[in-house]
């Protein structure tokens, strides 16, 4: 799907949890995140981390190098 919709000049990103398997993929954008399978945005009911990594996804769509996996980096709160 990702790539039918690349070929019409829609721009996409996919947020991985298995970073092995994307790199044989090669979609043309990919954000890693480093969380458990089936909680590609964090912890449920954690908003803020949420937002992160949708606004870390975002920021991908301006990336015309692709293929290109990105890994979320997870700030820092302490």
């Amino acid at each position: 799907m990702q790539a039918a919709l690349e070929r019409v000049g829609i721009t996409t990103v996919s947020v991985t949890l298995l970073r092995e398997i994307t790199a044989v993929i090669k979609p043309p954008r990919a954000l890693f995140v480093p969380f458990p399978l089936g909680f590609p945005l964090g912890a449920p009911h954690d908003a803020a981390i949420q937002h992160r990594v949708i606004a870390a996804a975002l920021d991908l769509l301006t990336r015309n190098d692709v293929p290109f996996i990105s890994a979320y980096e997870q700030p820092n709160l302490s």
